[in-house]
């Protein structure tokens, strides 16, 4: 049997997804369920049970498979980079229909109606996918309507099919950002998370973890021994670490440093990463 990476891959001794039957062994498999998230963000947990560890997180409106829900919590993957875990069944819902917009700043909020006077009603990270069945203005401001009556600011979304110029530039939307192991919104994010939301928003989806990143994103780069060889947009590695490329010198990350998303000199942060955890593994050209 092929070695599977469970992370991107929905199989267990006793459960697995029916399009791994032949690769995988199981005592049964089943044809995951479509569903969508339905909490503003959705913790992505190691085991089904309160407390675990994170891995990753799910946004509003990301489409699931579900192969299993019981005891509270569901085993699922996500569609769009495929990655397995288990998520509170309260946070996924049926599938019906399709979104319309995404929000595309790094936070907004939701209100009951038209009026950004009126009590918050939630709040969406960028990224979140949402269905827009109409607009309306109060004072002067623009609102989309959402499908369930919500209204959010209009100009805080944009259409599915749009996409952000600069990757880059969207991540750095994300400064000050609070750092969160496994995070991947606009309320908390690693380094990875970073890296993936930001692409995604400039159309392009990518694998979700920074060792998946670093072995599959983009080519490998030589950038020299000085570094010169690096410019806007490039990639970073260290062991378990990954930061974007500012211009030829600076770079930006989500870090455990400064716990927010920050910018950094790159040669500052190889001395300061280096004395824990040595230098850089690699980098990389998306």
């Amino acid at each position: 049997m092929t070695v599977r990476d469970t992370r991107l891959h929905a199989f267990r001794p006793d459960l697995a997804d029916a399009r791994l039957e032949g690769e995988v062994v199981a005592e049964r498999f089943v044809a995951g369920t479509p569903a969508r998230v339905s909490a503003p963000v959705a913790d992505v947990l190691k085991e089904p049970a309160e407390g675990a560890g994170i891995n990753t997180q799910f946004l509003f409106g990301d489409d699931v498979l579900v192969f299993e829900a019981a005891g509270g919590f569901a085993w699922v993957q996500a569609e769009r980079d495929g990655y397995v875990g288990y998520v509170r069944k309260d946070d996924i819902a049926e599938r019906s229909g399709g979104p319309t917009h995404i929000v595309s700043v790094p936070r907004t909020f939701l209100y009951p109606g038209p009026d950004l006077r009126f009590p918050r009603a939630g709040e969406l990270s960028m990224g979140s996918a949402v269905t827009v069945t109409g607009g309306a203005e109060t004072r002067g401001t623009q609102y989309a309507v959402l499908e369930g009556g919500q209204a959010v600011i209009a100009n805080h979304l944009m259409p599915v099919a749009d996409r952000a110029a600069d990757y880059v530039a969207v991540a750095e939307t994300f400064l000050g950002t609070p750092y969160l192991w496994g995070g991947v919104s606009g309320f908390g994010i690693d380094c990875s998370g970073l890296v993936q939301l930001s692409m995604r928003m400039a159309g392009r989806d990518v694998l979700r973890d920074s060792d998946m990143q670093a072995a599959a994103l983009g080519v490998p780069l030589d950038p020299g021994v000085d570094f010169s060889g690096l410019r806007r947009g490039d990639l970073v590695f260290w062991k378990g670490h990954v930061a974007i490329m500012t211009d030829g010198e600076n770079m930006i990350h989500a870090n455990g440093h400064t716990m927010l998303v920050s910018r950094e000199g790159l040669r500052e942060a190889i001395d300061r990463i280096g004395y824990l955890y040595g230098g850089p593994t690699g980098f990389r050209r998306p």
